[in-house]
């Protein structure tokens, strides 16, 4: 009669656990614990949850990082996506997609990791040098199409309204002429110094096309893939 309860209430709490840890990002095992201790007379550990989800194949793992995107701007990606449904690969050939991004001197912003022997830790084969202040980094502007690397151009000090429209005017779009078939399209992103008064008007004035782009879409980007 003791061998059937113990069965059932393992059973019980492997049944709970697993429900229970859908959605849940934190240390679900303590959460699920408590959970089921407040509603059920048997008591439960937080490493006896921790086996029935292994056993189950729910493991603990770093939650992934993605943006926090508005509902306005889902419809916004939403919409971009119909509006193009269409679009050929002849008409995705003619835009010229840009981009800004630091590179770092030395170092990574990214978490690495390492699989050492145990008491290795300050083995200086396990570890990760450092410097003070990051070591500094470098802005870069750069651009691609079907056509091939666009300019590739290094941003010295903090870029502005006035001098990215500069940028584009003396770099980007003298290369665009000879690189892009008639027609061609700009893609960039919202950053507001993009979307300036003094970079609209250039681009009324040099009769550039830019292509409309929903906010808080990198992915969307190819150039964000290389």
């Amino acid at each position: 009669m003791q061998s059937n309860s113990i069965h059932i209430t393992k059973r019980k709490v492997f049944v709970a656990a697993v429900d229970l840890a859908e959605g849940k990002v934190s240390d679900i095992a303590v959460d699920i614990a408590a959970e089921f201790n407040a509603s059920n007379a048997t008591t439960v550990s937080r490493q006896t949850v921790g086996r029935r989800l292994n056993s189950a194949g729910i493991y603990g793992r770093r939650p992934a990082k993605k943006p926090l995107i508005t509902m306005k701007n889902r419809r916004a990606r939403v919409d971009f996506a119909r509006r193009y449904l269409k679009w050929t690969s002849a008409d995705w050939g003619n835009v010229l997609f840009t981009d800004e991004s630091k590179f770092n001197l030395f170092g990574s912003d990214g978490i690495r990791f390492a699989r050492r022997p145990r008491n290795e830790r300050y083995n200086p084969r396990y570890t990760r040098p450092t410097v003070k202040h990051g070591g500094g980094s470098v802005m870069v502007y750069g651009a691609i199409s079907m056509n091939g690397m666009g300019p590739f151009l290094k941003i010295s000090g903090v870029m502005t309204g006035k001098s990215y429209r500069d940028m584009i005017i003396n770099a980007v779009l003298p290369w665009a002429q000879e690189n892009t078939p008639p027609g061609w399209v700009l893609q960039q992103d919202n950053d507001p110094k993009h979307t300036s008064r003094a970079v609209k008007a250039a681009f009324q004035e040099q009769q550039v096309t830019v292509l409309e782009w929903p906010s808080q879409s990198p992915d969307l980007n190819p150039i964000e893939h290389i």
